[in-house]
């Protein structure tokens, strides 16, 4: 079967890339509208199935879709609307673990493959200026929760407790025993 991600994001791309995955990329667009109520590991597999399934696949095709979130006391961050947002996420996330969970769903030929993966992780306890320089950059603003842990916030990380590519989008060793080595 051949691999279709159905992802627009550069990070997953290059996750996938340098795993030595052969893939395609194909995007629809889908509703990301949460039910309200969702629990923050279910919405996540509930995004990425929908994902999944707004792609169209040939016969011979498995379809990957992902969603990823950043989760603080029980609140899901998503991508910042401007600087006051990311700010205000930010200086929450400061000093403080969260954890960030992305769902996976693969379909394609009769296979339906969902799961979340949480990852842990701690910041630093941030100053106003520190958070102030990171929001003046480009960085914060097509991320979930404000951040990027593979760019300048990586100062930022105290550390973590689980797969460091789910945090940057995909958790690529489960993606590899779940669905990868069935293929």
């Amino acid at each position: 079967m051949k691999l279709v991600l159905a992802s627009k994001s550069p990070r997953r791309s290059e996750i996938l890339k340098n795993a030595g995955i052969d893939f395609t990329v194909r995007v629809a667009d889908a509703d990301e509208t949460i039910p309200e109520g969702t629990k923050p590991q279910d919405a996540v597999v509930f995004l990425a199935a929908r994902k999944a399934m707004a792609v169209e696949r040939a016969d011979d095709e498995l379809v990957l879709g992902a969603d990823t979130v950043v989760v603080l006391d029980d609140r899901i961050l998503g991508k910042p609307k401007d600087k006051d947002d990311a700010y205000n996420m930010i200086k929450s996330l400061s000093g403080r673990v969260h954890s960030v969970f992305t769902g996976v769903c693969a379909i394609g030929n009769g296979v339906s493959i969902t799961f979340a993966e949480e990852t842990k992780v701690e910041f630093l306890p941030l100053t106003d200026e520190e958070i102030y320089t990171y929001i003046n950059s480009d960085e914060p603003y097509d991320k979930a929760g404000a951040y990027g842990i593979q760019g300048l916030a990586s100062k930022f990380i105290r550390g973590i407790e689980g797969d460091y590519f789910n945090v940057v989008g995909l958790p690529i060793s489960r993606i590899y025993e779940k669905i990868i080595t069935k293929l």
